[in-house]
């Protein structure tokens, strides 16, 4: 359901204007040289995040479903992108990332488990994942199901068990819980898939729903955990919107034209913004969605340097400079992405 997930099987380049993000704040201007190294920074925190993912679903009894539930949430080549912008999220406000780490992991239970269930056959029925077999292709239908019924309550109580009380407050943790219940319900991405399968919503409110709302969800949670006002909770909702969809956005437009070069149908055509309004709309709609985005970041400027991580995203959603989480296959649209000026 979540951006950030699809894997494009070909390199085909988009030709956006480079307009690389800009900051108005006064601390980040008095320093243009300075550089941030999103991918560094990206890939450190998919090493801890793996590890702590490990940890946190060993092998237990019955070990089909554990097997299940590993299979799916330690794949390689996993982006870790809900987790790493919450960490981000956090940080921007000050927050400790231990504080952010179990929120983090639960996140990517969530995402692993909504990937599950996306890819049944009842639902999008799809056999490839990152790569590699799905996980009903893998272990049938029916542990599947249970893997991914069993995903979403262990993120819930991995928060509870392993957030450190001592750094953030009961009344932050229940906040949290909230946010994340609500961006999988009946509201949130089980209506996106719904909508989806019945295809009579607009393409624009399937995609925020599908691919907008892990995005947010995972922003806010962030900076829930890191002590965000109420007003810039907003702002990180509306951004995190605006950067998931922006992801899809632009990998629809890469396999539609990867597709088309190869001669190719495009099975995703109905369900896409770029298959339902052209090419075109699709790069000007995530031009759009870019502009959203930084336009939200602008407004928490007072943060300084720690609001770099989260426009670097806006810019690697928009160019993929660079690969994440070892998916080889990954389309570079512009190599100078990699690096962002603060």
């Amino acid at each position: 359901m979540m951006a950030f997930s699809t894997v494009i099987s070909s390199s085909p380049q988009l030709s956006f204007p480079r307009r690389p993000f800009r900051c108005s704040s006064s601390s980040m201007l008095s320093t243009p040289s300075k550089q941030f190294d999103l991918r560094t920074y990206w890939t450190t925190l998919i090493g801890e995040i793996n590890q702590k993912l490990d940890e946190a679903i060993p092998i237990a009894y019955p070990e089909r479903i554990y097997e299940a539930m590993r299979y799916s949430v330690l794949a390689k080549g996993a982006k870790r992108a809900p987790p790493v912008m919450c960490v981000a999220a956090c940080e921007l406000f000050g927050g400790h990332r231990h504080a952010a780490f179990p929120t983090a992991c639960a996140l990517e239970m969530v995402h692993a488990a909504s990937l599950i269930h996306d890819d049944l056959p009842s639902m999008d029925d799809d056999l490839v994942r990152r790569g590699r077999p799905t996980n009903h292709a893998v272990f049938g239908v029916d542990m599947a199901v249970l893997a991914g019924d069993a995903l979403f309550p262990l993120g819930f109580e991995h928060i509870v068990s392993q957030t450190p009380p001592e750094l953030v407050p009961e009344t932050r943790l229940l906040r949290v819980i909230a946010e994340i219940a609500r961006a999988v319900g009946s509201t949130g991405m089980a209506a996106g898939q719904f909508l989806d399968l019945e295809g009579d919503a607009s393409v624009e409110f399937v995609q925020e729903k599908k691919f907008g709302e892990m995005a947010e969800c995972s922003a806010v949670c962030g900076g829930l955990l890191g002590g965000a006002e109420d007003e810039e909770i907003e702002r990180l909702r509306k951004y995190g919107r605006a950067v998931g969809v922006l992801y899809q956005v632009v990998d629809d437009v890469l396999e539609a034209k990867s597709k088309r070069e190869r001669g190719e149908v495009w099975s995703k055509r109905s369900k896409s913004y770029a298959g339902v309004f052209g090419i075109d709309r699709a790069l000007e709609w995530a031009q759009e969605l870019r502009s959203k985005a930084i336009a939200q970041l602008d407004g928490l400027e007072r943060h300084g340097d720690r609001v770099t991580p989260l426009y670097s995203f806006v810019d690697h959603a928009m160019y993929r400079g660079f690969v994440v989480g070892g998916d080889q296959t990954a389309t570079v649209v512009d190599q100078d992405a990699s690096t962002s000026q603060a």
